[in-house]
């Protein structure tokens, strides 16, 4: 719902529908159920007026209403909730529960707030820091999944700015992944374009559930109690800022972690490994102390046959990188990459089936604490197409995210918003080590400096030219 801050006003809360469907049963696949005690996917764009084509507010709320119910008829299960239904042995006892999601329309949340007196410049210039306003664009806070058996799977906050707005979803993480999230997003901007009606879109998603070797039976989680396997962990004191990476930075990053004639070593592999040393070093950790790189790996394109892109549900996986704070500060840039690398490319067809396989035979759902201490988490991926999601008022300004799934190390990568190989990255840390991150010479000599200054160059820039052509 709607922050309880003063500086924010309920306008209304409506459950939107989608049109009437056959009520259908989707089980959840091994990498859903992994997901139940993670939160809601937590992602939203920043729209100015500036921008946009002269529109009320009534205007954008009755398009995006209209255009959400249309593209909850392609995207059925969001409008469902989860169930839970028990399994029982012979003599009638509890051995277990199966988790599926009700497929019975019943819809999803919209709530129009207004925030009054900000505006578009103090979500993107107040601070060095993302400003905490920005975590009551998002309704249901740090939610976890398991939630999904009472409150909608998908929940959506318009909130209107002084001169733009800011849209945000909370999107269950068990219904699907950031690949689903931004095909769904993409598709409702879709239809919006459209005028709000029923089309054909330009990437349908596909429903059927993964599992290995096709086995579509419900899995069963040998648990009776959800307080057994879900946890809320209170929010952590961490400092959020978005740093740029340009496109030719990163090519240069890449030339230098593929030293000595390697030229195997991708872009994000480069920067990846750049994240893991400067926040290691921002740590200063002992150098026996073990560490660990994770990366939220995409399985759709590694598995054989591999996924259709358009899977719409979880096909996400951490793999991780380990060694101590001093090995990895001992060597360079490449040293680092080159674990990356090599761990990335151990992940194939048959390593993913036989996780799976060892996951199915005593099932577990990760809690948010799995990664550790001493691990930098990077999530996201620069190839969402985030600025593509134009409702037919132009561009976003920006995509931000709430409070979900943020902790100590956690790094999210979005592209950049002039694209041609830029990106953004999402770093979440404990302040005294956002302070040497920001002092760390590797780091800030590849990210643009200073951010705020060229966003808003970038932003005055884009207001100059649409006020020349209106």
């Amino acid at each position: 719902m709607a922050s309880s801050s003063p500086f924010f006003h309920h306008v209304s809360t409506c459950i939107v529908k989608p049109p009437p469907q056959p009520r259908t049963q989707l089980n959840l696949a091994p990498f859903d159920l992994i997901m139940l005690s993670f939160h809601y996917i937590q992602k939203g764009l920043l729209f100015s007026n500036r921008l946009m084509p002269p529109l009320t507010i009534a205007d954008v709320v009755d398009r995006l209403k209209t255009s959400l119910s249309a593209a909850l008829a392609h995207f059925y299960p969001l409008a469902g909730r989860l169930v839970t239904e028990e399994a029982r042995d012979e003599k009638g006892n509890v051995t277990g529960i199966y988790l599926s999601i009700d497929c019975d329309g019943q819809g999803a949340e919209f709530t129009h707030v207004v925030a009054d007196g900000i505006t578009v410049s103090d979500v993107l210039f107040s601070s060095t820091d993302v400003p905490s306003v920005v975590n009551s664009f998002f309704p249901y806070g740090r939610t976890i999944n398991y939630d999904g058996h009472v409150l909608p799977l998908l929940a959506v906050q318009l909130t209107e700015l002084a001169d733009g707005f800011f849209l945000g979803c909370c999107f269950n993480h068990a219904v699907g992944d950031g690949v689903s999230y931004w095909l769904f997003f993409n598709a409702w901007a879709e239809i919006a374009r459209a005028g709000g009606v029923a089309v054909e879109l330009s990437r349908s998603p596909v429903h059927d559930r993964w599992f290995i070797d096709d086995q579509k039976a419900p899995i069963k989680l040998p648990i009776t109690e959800a307080d057994k396997f879900t946890e809320r962990f209170p929010t952590p004191l961490y400092r959020e800022r978005i740093f740029h990476l340009s496109a030719g930075s990163i090519a240069r990053l890449k030339a230098i972690a593929n030293h000595d004639g390697m030229t195997f070593i991708s872009f994000l592999q480069s920067v990846c490994a750049l994240l893991w040393r400067c926040i290691t070093r921002a740590r200063r950790l002992p150098a026996e102390q073990n560490i660990r790189c994770s990366v939220a790996a995409q399985n759709r394109a590694r598995l054989n046959p591999p996924l259709s892109p358009d899977y719409f549900g979880n096909c996400v996986y951490p793999i991780s990188t380990a060694t101590t704070a001093g090995e990895l500060l001992a060597h360079n840039l490449g040293w680092a990459a080159r674990l990356v690398h090599e761990r990335v490319a151990r992940h194939t067809d048959d390593a993913i089936r036989k996780a799976v396989a060892a996951w199915s035979a005593a099932p577990v759902i990760y809690k948010l604490n799995v990664h550790g201490p001493f691990t930098v988490m990077l999530a996201g991926s620069p190839r969402f197409d985030v600025y593509g999601c134009d409702f037919g008022w132009g561009k976003p300004v920006a995509a931000r995210s709430g409070a979900a799934d943020k902790f100590d190390g956690k790094v999210t990568f979005y592209g950049g918003r002039e694209g041609a190989g830029s990106m953004d990255l999402e770093i979440c840390l404990e302040p005294p080590f956002m302070r040497a991150l920001e002092e760390d010479e590797e780091f800030m000599n590849v990210v643009s400096p200073p951010l705020e200054l060229q966003e808003m160059d970038d932003f005055r820039h884009a207001l100059v030219e649409n006020s020349q052509s209106s």
